[in-house]
C-alpha cells in the first residue's frame, strides 16, 4: 500500500507565499511523476503543477512565475512553493503520486487534500 500525506496549507493574504509539502511512504517500487491538482469550491479539479521523475516540470499558466514545484527523490517528497498567492488561488490542493507498488499495476495515489485560502 501507498500512503499519501500532504501539509503546509492555511490562511494567507493575498501576495502572501505558503508551501505544500507531500510525502509518499509504504512499500513503492518506482515513482514515474509527482504533483498537485487543485478545487475550488463549485469547480471542476484541474492540475497545478507536475514533476517527473527525471525532474521535468510542466505548470498551468495561470500559476507560472508565482508557483515552483519541487522535488526529493530521497524522501519522495514533493514541494509546491506558492508565491503571490491570489483569492483565485484558493482552492483544496490534492497531491497524487504516479507510482508503481509491485505486484499492482501502476496508478495515481492521492493525498487527502489541504486547503489554501487566499484571503484579506
Amino acid at each position: 500500500q501507498v500512503q499519501v500525506v500532504e501539509s503546509g496549507g492555511g490562511l494567507v493574504q493575498p501576495g502572501g507565499s505558503l508551501r505544500l509539502s507531500c510525502a509518499a511512504s509504504g512499500s513503492i517500487f518506482y515513482i514515474y511523476a509527482m504533483g498537485w491538482y487543485r478545487q475550488a469550491p463549485g469547480k471542476q479539479r484541474e492540475l497545478v503543477a507536475t514533476i517527473t521523475s527525471d525532474d521535468n516540470t510542466n505548470y498551468r499558466d495561470s500559476v507560472k512565475g508565482r508557483f515552483t514545484i519541487s522535488r526529493d527523490n530521497a524522501k519522495n517528497t514533493v514541494y509546491l512553493q506558492m508565491n503571490s498567492l491570489k483569492p483565485d488561488d484558493t482552492a483544496v490542493y490534492y497531491c497524487y503520486v504516479d507510482a508503481m507498488n509491485l505486484p499492482q499495476p501502476r496508478r495515481n495515489y492521492w493525498g487527502q487534500g489541504t486547503q489554501v485560502t487566499v484571503s484579506s
